[in-house]
């Protein structure tokens, strides 16, 4: 009953400017729309950090893998905002659109969470979740809802937001895209900030783990108090019909025209000047000289979705690179708060003063070299972390073993392997198993005078014998807390912290005793020094790779902007969020592939890529000829003076205004944080 009444007062076109409450000269409603923003983009950057971690640490996967569903989540966030947009144009509107899809944007939230949560399933209580298909299809139903949730109100949100202001409030309403283009960062920075920390605490009910479902908790919190705020402003709305969709319109002429010259392929037809005046029997000459406009820049679209493969990787390969360094450091949401105005106010105006000619297509070749300068960048300090990590023979983190230097076995508990024992001590034996300890990464050694268990967290190893050593075994890097019982049930907790790609030997020597201060005996020799290349190098490549996404995205939906007929800009920002979405594309099938051995080789592979796509670009942009569609469209409207096309290409021109200052901000994603 609640939505019904809310929904009656779309119907009832609530445009009365002289009853609605304002601040500042601004209408009230607006606060509510930018809250709403700032929530919205909280839920979603603050999920989307830690999700590649989710993939790899929680469901298990590896890299490759976590990358390509990574990526097909991203490029299906691209793709529903085309369904968003024609939802909101010809069917409910935008107010019910954005209500219904937050809603399913909500569930999906809130099924993420619950997925996280690894007591659900373990029903032994070991912390080992029993069913991992369980976890693994919740959070694959929650990621579809959270893509058809955000991608399907993107379009919608900051257009409704532009359809509060009146037609004499033209400045008021560009300073509210400032402000919404402001809380997007300030949400998305917040979210990318306090989400991984979130993620590094330890919560469960039985044995506690990373964090995840507090990492994926809170932001489902946040969309359930933005649905709830924009709700709530509900009665200051201006809430205007559905006016239908140009996009379906446009993709409706480009069809008849390609199936008429198609039914007219035979020499004795007249050959046309364009292929789209094959549509002037149904369709009038204006609206087909906005379709040429419209396809002319689509036409440099093509080869844009590879930046795009670039850019996205921050958010998985980065991440997963950050993963094998040392410290903790957070760059890119930073450095866009940096770059942005110095290239507005520093860098183009200083380029302009040297009397180079810096145009925008100029300017989105740079932006892609800088992409593939960040790759390169990537790649040599991939380089640098492969000279430092062992060649363990497996892709563990860090590896353990245990030596039992008494004369009866000893059980060990380890996460994730099974249970195994650890004989006597033999001296030859010994001094052999030293000589490989570099080639591995962690061992127990077992001094005691009886067998001893062993657990990391509560996964057993199995007992290890006096005088024996363990085999060695895999443990996440990071806090390790391991648990020492003997045959009478008396229990030893010995934490240790784990460098990634570093070696241990454990040694529990024969005057070990259980009790409170049974730590202070054991002894942990360190094999293998952990690597000790810290993050903050990743600078370098989030540097390049904020530069390159300030010079081209900004630079390209302004150009787009520009070359678009006035009626016809959400068209064109639906081709560029196309790209966005085939450019993830793009990397998930080259993650999946996975023909090349070396990381780094990948990285070197994705930056001569885009240099060659650089270089076709530059070649198509250098013969581009820039236009003046409102020049164009007014010779046509001159020829066709008809007052109902003139009327509604003006308010067109008004609601595709709010559209795109929305994308021009929420879609450069110069929001796009990452770890």
């Amino acid at each position: 009953m609640t939505f019904y009444f809310i929904f009656a007062d779309e119907e009832r076109n609530t445009k009365k400017a002289k009853n609605r409450p304002s601040c500042l000269g601004y209408p009230v409603s607006i606060f509510f729309i930018v809250v709403n923003e700032f929530c919205e983009r909280f839920s979603y950057y603050g999920m989307k950090a830690v999700l590649v971690l989710y993939f790899k640490y929680f469901i298990g996967w590896d890299n490759d893998l976590s990358t390509t569903i990574y990526h097909t989540f991203v490029a299906l966030c691209y793709l529903t905002p085309i369904l968003g947009a024609i939802i909101a144009d010809s069917w409910l509107g935008k107010f019910k659109t954005i209500v219904y899809l937050s809603i399913v944007y909500t569930i999906g939230q809130v099924i993420m969470a619950i997925s996280a949560i690894h007591d659900i399933t373990d029903t032994n209580r070991d912390g080992t979740p029993d069913n991992m298909t369980f976890h693994t299809a919740m959070s694959m139903l929650g990621l579809i809802l959270i893509a058809l949730g955000t991608g399907g109100i993107k379009p919608c949100v900051a257009a409704f937001g532009g359809d509060q202001f009146e037609e004499h409030q033209e400045k008021q309403r560009s300073t509210f895209f400032s402000i919404f283009y402001l809380s997007i960062n300030a949400g998305s920075l917040l979210s990318t900030l306090i989400t991984p920390i979130l993620r590094a605490q330890e919560c469960g009910i039985y044995s506690k783990q990373s964090c995840f479902p507090l990492a994926f908790g809170v932001p489902a919190a946040l969309m359930v108090v933005a649905l709830i705020v924009f709700i709530a402003g509900h009665n200051m709305y201006i809430m205007e019909s559905p006016k239908g969709n140009i996009l379906l319109q446009v993709m409706k002429c480009i069809g008849f025209a390609i199936r008429n010259r198609f039914n007219h392929r035979s020499k004795q037809h007249p050959k046309r000047e364009h292929w789209m005046d094959w549509a002037e029997e149904k369709y009038d000459k204006l609206l087909i000289a906005q379709v040429k406009m419209v396809l002319k820049v689509l036409f440099l679209y093509i080869p844009l979705p590879m930046f795009w493969a670039l850019f996205d990787q921050q958010g998985s390969r980065w991440t997963l690179q950050a993963t094998t360094m040392d410290g903790n450091f957070i760059v890119n949401p930073i450095l866009i708060v940096i770059m942005v105005p110095i290239m507005d106010s520093a860098v183009y105006p200083l380029i302009k003063k040297c009397g180079l000619n810096f145009t925008p297509l100029r300017r989105m070749t740079v932006g892609m070299l800088l992409a593939s300068l960040a790759f390169v960048a990537a790649a040599l300090l991939q380089i640098q972390i492969d000279r430092t990590v062992p060649n363990f023979p497996s892709s563990s983190q860090t590896q353990v073993k245990f030596l039992n230097l008494e004369n009866t076995p000893v059980p060990v508990v380890v996460e994730g392997q099974e249970p195994f024992v650890v004989p006597g001590f033999n001296v030859s034996s010994h001094n052999g198993t030293s000589n490989s300890i570099k080639q591995f990464l962690k061992e127990f050694v077992n001094g005691f005078r009886s067998h001893l268990n062993f657990s990391v967290k509560s996964d057993h190893l199995g007992p290890i014998a006096p005088l024996q050593a363990s085999d060695y075994f895999s443990v996440t890097h990071g806090k390790a807390s391991f648990t020492i019982e003997n045959e009478e049930g008396q229990t030893c907790h010995y934490i240790l912290q784990l460098g990634f790609g570093s070696s241990y030997t454990v040694l529990i020597p024969n005057t070990f005793t259980f009790g409170e201060s049974c730590t202070e005996n054991i002894k942990a020799i360190q094999d293998i020094n952990p690597n000790d290349i810290h993050m903050a190098w990743q600078v370098i490549q989030y540097f390049l790779m904020t530069c390159g996404e300030v010079v081209f995205s900004v630079t390209g939906l302004d150009f787009s902007y520009s070359q678009a007929p006035s009626n016809m800009k959400s068209v064109l920002q639906a081709g560029w969020l196309l790209t966005v979405a085939v450019g993830n594309i793009i990397v998930l099938i080259v993650a999946e592939a996975g023909s090349l051995p070396e990381q780094w080789a990948e990285y070197v592979l994705f930056a001569c890529l885009l240099v060659a796509v650089s270089i076709i670009f530059a070649v198509m942009a250098y013969f581009y000829t820039y236009m003046d569609p409102a020049e164009i469209e007014a010779k046509f409207m001159e020829l066709e003076p008809d007052d109902k096309k003139r009327k509604e290409l003006e308010m067109m021109t008004k609601d595709n205004l709010a559209y795109v200052n929305n994308e021009t901000s929420n879609n450069t994603d110069v929001k796009q944080t990452k770890i």
